[in-house]
């Protein structure tokens, strides 16, 4: 099969078709014939050698992609009856990529616990852009104990992973507080957020003067905790993204970093998020479709940023 994977690591350019063996479901796995892969930040990282310690020992090519869209053509033994999968059924998948096995493939097989079918109304490529971002953000929500009516600052609350976190905390009974362009108020406030304050300069000190007590606990989307640190109460939480050690600083403020992957597996978890969106909880938001061939010019739109919504890689009609 073809697959769009990197031998060497650096910009958008250093993506190109591979050839892998077609893989076949083993037990407990489903093999999707994928139809839509949404582009997340993970992989640039992986594309430009930000988890290179990771993936030192791995042969090559390395092939991106965790969100993904599909038809189910064939299941593996001993799946579970109650999954409900089915070959030629339509689903959503999030893969636990590494080294030659990703999202970016003409075929994934992945465990049938990571896939639920498409919710009603969406389109593929909607359907291949918004797991991985609902699932993160489910999971850094899961990873603080907090009481309803707590207040939850949420940064790069418009992209595709802080608009999930503001719309499952309002769920959840918290009170979420969105930073972002002022141009995306409106929207965040549809989402929930009881509050929108303006990215730039003296942040951290505009949020104390809207919330003087400082902010229970942030999801950190944006990855801009210098920034935020000094408008979390006493003894709050940040909850990171990105990979780092576990840290408490100043003020009895700790740091927790939550991996998705961690989650890739819950399908009662995954399952309910595909209920959400199909109740028109979660927005889907697609920035911009390509055939999966022009994988380098998507990757290069991602890179410039500005972005509201994932960039899909059509694999449909890609001709690859």
């Amino acid at each position: 099969m073809k697959a769009i994977g990197l031998h060497q690591y650096g910009g958008p350019e250093v993506l190109q078709t591979v050839e892998l063996p077609t893989p076949h479901p083993t037990a407990g796995q489903v093999r999707v014939k994928v139809l839509a892969a949404g582009i997340n930040p993970v992989d640039e990282m992986l594309r430009s050698g930000d988890l290179a310690g990771w993936y030192s020992d791995t042969p090559r090519p390395y092939i991106p992609g965790m969100d993904m869209a599909g038809i189910i053509d064939e299941i593996g033994t001993d799946v579970d009856a109650a999954l409900g999968v089915s070959v030629g059924q339509l689903v959503v998948g999030i893969v636990d990529n590494f080294g030659s096995y990703g999202a970016y493939s003409e075929y994934v097989c992945l465990p049938a616990r990571s896939v639920m079918p498409v919710p009603a109304n969406a389109s593929l490529p909607e359907a291949g852009s918004f797991l991985m971002n609902a699932l993160t953000a489910r999971n850094a929500l899961d990873n603080l104990d907090l009481p309803q009516g707590s207040t939850l600052l949420v940064t790069g609350a418009a992209g595709a992973v802080g608009a999930y976190a503001v719309a499952l905390a309002k769920a959840d009974g918290f009170a979420p507080i969105a930073v972002s362009a002022a141009a995306d108020e409106a929207f965040l406030l549809e989402q929930g957020a009881v509050a929108v304050i303006p990215r730039g300069e003296q942040l951290a000190a505009r949020i104390r003067d809207r919330f003087p007590d400082g902010v229970d606990a942030v999801v950190d989307a944006a990855c801009i905790l210098p920034q935020i640190l000094p408008a979390v109460r006493d003894g709050g939480t940040l909850i990171v993204l990105r990979p780092a050690e576990d840290q408490t600083l100043e003020r009895g403020i700790r740091t927790k970093f939550v991996n998705v992957r961690d989650r890739s597996t819950d399908h009662e978890t995954i399952a309910r998020i595909g209920q959400q969106v199909a109740a028109g909880l979660l927005p889907l938001r697609v920035a911009a479709i390509f055939p999966a061939r022009e994988a380098v010019t998507a990757h290069r739109m991602r890179d410039a940023g500005g972005l509201r919504g994932r960039i899909v890689l059509d694999f449909e009609h890609s001709g690859l």
